[in-house]
């Protein structure tokens, strides 16, 4: 096979040498550099590459072209080569042009010119383009189908499982010609959906998780009945402990119950997280940690449920749901929350049929031309707005308070205010949701007028507060009032250790009632509620555990 190519496509000639003979300096043993002095030429040399049968790892293009500037080709070479990654090449009065290609062509970086010196400016910024597109691919891949019913909830479920955990899936609805087909060939019949048809031809009746997990090749089995770490939950508190864990010599294994991200890996964009201008989808900035926590040698579990944690001797012992145990020295806890449920007539009934927790970003093509409700006030609610607003006639968030500067960012108010379709109704919250197969209507209360309106809608994103989901633990792990766990100085009473704590020093900071169990992220109590501090608090929970093993 030939070698992937990179494309520079910049209709300044002296640029567009220097480009390639940079590329070529650093990445020409492994990779063919394609040059092109317009979006035009480009565009028929990207043609001419597909008949050939050739891959196209990453495309770097300059956003002041004439006739057809950067975005516009970006845009049209993606039809072609949709797993390429993209990068603008733009001077620094263009930022603005490059927050529009984030929003248009999803663009991977956007690079500042000169990058002199390109060891420092050019090169990071390719590697992590041919890093995400060795991850990602750009050559045909084996599909797993999912045939079942828009309104169906586990249609829904099983949809959500397989787009977050990055498994390539075909969706066909019941009632295609085609569904019909492969019903028939795998011998199933329409209520039996859910139906899932592995790669290898294995067809899945409604099928659980785990079930699911194991037939696409998620791991779900733990390599060892020992570890020196084990981490509970795979959002970023978690990941950032599985990823130092395991880079400083630990015996790690990750745990999740559904897919790695938690909340964070919902998000449409995130653009406050430090060292990316840009901003980075909470997919692809989950998916890099998630590989890069691999790199390390951490196991990834999925879709297993924790059921308990107990205390042998110096061992702590995990209990899972299907009764299997492992144990370990060390234990860090980063389940983190979950959206609590909307107190409204109807809502539970019509969960999975149009009532949706958590950015559902699989809906996001049926909401095309339609009007979206969004319940929240916080970032998460802001950021699908957002999202959502590319694709439906109208967005509208539901703010139970008077304003949103209470709970939300001041740079995603200001997009929001600056996005036509979107509107925000404060002091509002939803009263009853209807619908026979589906949301049909909401009916929402004003609080300023104590007046309620009932409204046509498909679709309502529920975004609100924060529930722990500690009920596992037991007693002996000490929790605050909402279930959240409590660490370090708050286990302190009046100056006396928490009953049952066996050993002569304090508990360390992120240490809970139980000694050699840290805690991370947002499930521990006065935790601020931030991806960056989840992250953090999911490293610094190592170093605790490094001193917890030493003083063993």
């Amino acid at each position: 096979m030939s070698m992937p190519i990179l494309m520079t496509v910049d209709d300044d000639p002296s640029v567009s040498r220097a480009v390639a003979r940079d590329l070529r300096r650093r990445y020409g043993s492994d990779y063919r550099v394609v040059r092109a002095d317009s979006g035009a030429d480009a565009l028929d040399a990207l043609r001419e590459i597909k008949l050939r049968g050739d891959a196209v790892a990453a495309i770097l293009a300059d956003y002041r072209m004439p006739n057809m500037n950067g975005i516009a080709f970006l845009e049209q070479a993606m039809d072609l080569f949709p797993h390429a990654r993209r990068a603008l090449l733009t001077a620094y009065a263009d930022t603005d042009a490059a927050i529009q290609a984030i929003n248009v062509v999803d663009v991977d970086h956007y690079l500042l010119k000169p990058w002199d010196p390109p060891e420092e400016k050019l090169y990071p910024v390719v590697d992590a383009l041919v890093e995400t597109w060795h991850a990602v691919g750009d050559r045909p891949v084996e599909e797993t189908k999912l045939i079942g019913h828009r309104w169906s909830r586990p249609s829904y479920e099983v949809r959500q499982f397989l787009a977050r955990n990055s498994v390539p899936y075909r969706w066909y609805s019941v009632d295609e010609p085609e569904a019909v087909r492969l019903l028939e060939a795998a011998g199933a019949t329409r209520e039996e959906i859910p139906v899932v048809i592995t790669p290898d031809g294995k067809a899945l009746r409604a099928p659980t998780g785990p079930e699911i997990a194991a037939a696409v090749g998620l791991s779900t089995e733990p390599a060892a009945e020992f570890y020196d770490l084990v981490v509970i939950g795979g959002g970023p508190a978690g990941l950032g402990a599985a990823l130092y864990g395991a880079s400083e010599g630990l015996r790690t294994v990750l745990v999740e119950k559904k897919a790695t991200g938690g909340q964070a890996g919902q998000s449409s964009r995130i653009e406050n997280y430090l060292g990316f201008p840009d901003g980075v989808s909470g997919a692809q900035l989950t998916g890099r940690a998630r590989r890069q926590a691999l790199k390390f040698g951490a196991e990834v579990l999925t879709a297993r449920d924790v059921v308990g944690l107990t205390v042998r001797g110096s061992a702590r012992v995990i209990t899972f749901g299907d009764g299997s145990e492992i144990a370990t020295h060390a234990v860090v806890l980063a389940t983190g929350v979950s959206y609590r449920s909307l107190q409204a007539e109807g809502i539970e009934r019509l969960t999975g049929q149009g009532v949706y927790y958590g950015s559902a970003s699989t809906e996001a093509q049926s909401c095309s031309g339609e009007d979206v409700y969004i319940v929240g006030g916080a970032n998460s609610a802001g950021q699908a707005a957002v999202f959502f607003s590319r694709y439906a006639r109208t967005v509208t968030l539901l703010v139970r308070g008077p304003a949103l500067e209470r709970s939300m960012s001041y740079y995603l108010i200001e997009q929001l205010r600056a996005i036509d379709n979107v509107r925000v109704r404060v002091c509002t919250t939803v009263e009853a949701v209807e619908g026979e197969e589906h949301l049909e209507r909401v009916t929402l209360r004003d609080a300023s007028t104590n007046t309620t309106e009932t409204l046509p809608t498909n679709h309502l994103f529920v975004f609100i507060g924060a529930a722990p989901r500690t009920e596992w633990l037991g007693d002996a792990i000490l929790r605050d009032s909402h279930g959240f766990v409590c660490t370090g100085p708050d286990l302190l009473r009046e100056g006396h250790r928490p009953q049952g704590w066996t050993l002569d020093r304090d508990p360390l900071y992120l240490e809970s009632s139980v000694p050699g169990v840290f805690v991370a992220g947002d499930v521990r109590s006065q935790s601020v509620k931030r991806v960056a501090s989840a992250v953090g608090e999911g490293a610094m929970a190592v170093a605790l555990v490094h001193r917890y093993l030493e003083e063993r």
